[in-house]
């Protein structure tokens, strides 16, 4: 007798009816080897047993060879199914699971395994939930805390629906760093971003900085989807007006052929000249390359975050003597 296997689910079941987009060779500067090493199986594993995610997996992310390698991961929380569905983004989409209450417990003893001194947690959204899972956040970076408390924490937020009560609720678990990405420019918002408001998003931003302003606050865009760069520099005004410590900039690229072309590979140069910019407006620290995401080498631009920081405080000081 054989046994019919019964058909995956799909992973993106809205856009499964769409048709192909072109999947647009990439050029020599942003190709990437694929993972083989020891520390990448390694995390892998270990990733494994404690039957946890990670955005490097679940998002394809292109350096998660890298990263893994040195055991560097990005635990992702709330399940692998998100309640939206992004036009750029390859995590899952559908209706997710219950919230598991030993998944605090398990990300931090992963942490505390990995030996990592920075870590950053992230999640999918989850608008089914009334807080938004602000709460469970909070409980992460407890328990984080409680078993690694030397480790520095940073967390990658959904924007929580304008929910009451979230940004104070993260505020109040104080991460080190609160990275929420503003992913694209304003006009782009509703084929890239649809389930989001761009407003609403700076808004966050800005809470979370006006209940602690010790928490650093991060922000990242993509490009390479249609944007002018005239528009990336009024993101970053705004992201400044939102007290926004630290930006990533990093190149679109499309996980399958249902998900929006790139419109353009911008060179490394572009980058360079975007930084720049950001860095005259006023930002503590960017990032920004053709492979920056907004958890690449976060444990070194951290540390020179703070150093950035001490250096504004000592000018500051040393203005008003």
């Amino acid at each position: 007798m054989t046994l019919i296997e019964e058909p995956k689910p799909l992973r993106h079941p809205e856009k499964a009816h769409r048709p192909d987009n072109e999947v647009k060779r990439k050029p020599d500067w942003i190709r990437v080897k694929a993972p083989t090493s020891a520390g990448y199986a390694e995390t892998r594993e270990l990733m494994r047993g404690l039957n946890l995610k990670t955005v490097c997996e679940e998002a394809s992310c292109p350096n998660i060879g890298e990263c893994w390698a040195q055991k560097h991961a990005t635990f992702m929380i709330m399940g692998e199914t998100c309640t939206r569905a992004c036009a750029f983004c390859n995590v899952a989409t559908g209706k997710p699971q219950a919230l598991d209450a030993l998944e605090p417990f398990r990300v931090a003893q992963a942490i505390a395994k990995l030996g990592l001194a920075h870590v950053v947690i992230t999640s999918v959204d989850r608008d089914d939930l009334d807080d938004g899972g602000a709460g469970h956040f909070a409980r992460v970076i407890a328990e984080t805390r409680r078993v690694n408390p030397v480790t520095t924490i940073e967390i990658l937020t959904p924007d929580f629906k304008q929910r009451a009560g979230a940004a104070a609720t993260i505020a109040t678990a104080r991460p080190d760093v609160f990275n929420h990405n503003l992913e694209t420019v304003p006009r782009l918002y509703a084929s890239v971003r649809p389930g989001a408001r761009y407003f609403t998003s700076l808004h966050l931003l800005a809470s979370v900085k006006e209940h602690d302003p010790s928490i650093f606050t991060k922000s990242g865009i993509m490009v390479g989807l249609g944007e002018t760069r005239e528009e990336v520099l009024q993101v970053m005004d705004d992201l400044r007006a939102a007290d926004v410590d630290f930006l990533t900039v990093g190149q679109y690229l499309q996980p399958t052929p249902k998900h929006l072309s790139v419109d353009r590979f911008l060179p490394p140069e572009e980058f360079q000249g975007l930084e720049a910019a950001a860095r005259a407006k006023g930002f503590l620290m960017v990032s920004a390359s053709p492979l920056t995401r907004s958890s690449y080498h976060a444990g070194d631009d951290f540390a020179r975050l703070r150093t950035a920081r001490e250096a504004q405080l000592a000018r500051a000081l040393l203005a008003q003597a």
